[in-house]
């Protein structure tokens, strides 16, 4: 009861980025999104339906995750070299 005149500090997500493996606030992490059709794109807003995975925003993280193949591991499923390259021109236009 002592704590009913303050406001409680509210809770910040975390997720890890596939790329750094750093835990990060959900909000400054891009999701890459596998939704329910099997299409893989990238969600800006968070709010996308279908199973997400983090990486950070910037082309190394994805590079990283690329290479390492944790995007494909994460998703469980194999990601063909077109989707890669439109989710990398995705990732471009959006630090534009």
């Amino acid at each position: 009861m002592a704590n009913k005149g303050q406001l409680r500090q509210k809770k910040i997500p975390m997720r890890q980025c596939l790329g750094c493996s750093e835990h990060k606030p959900k909000l400054e992490l891009l999701r890459v999104v596998l939704s329910p059709d099997g299409e893989i794109s990238l969600d800006f807003t968070g709010k996308k339906s279908g199973r997400g995975a983090y990486i950070c925003r910037s082309a190394k993280c994805f590079e990283k995750a690329k290479k390492s193949r944790r995007l494909e591991r994460n998703l469980d499923r194999e990601i063909p070299e077109e989707v890669y390259a439109k989710l990398a021109r995705e990732l471009e236009d959006q630090d534009k």
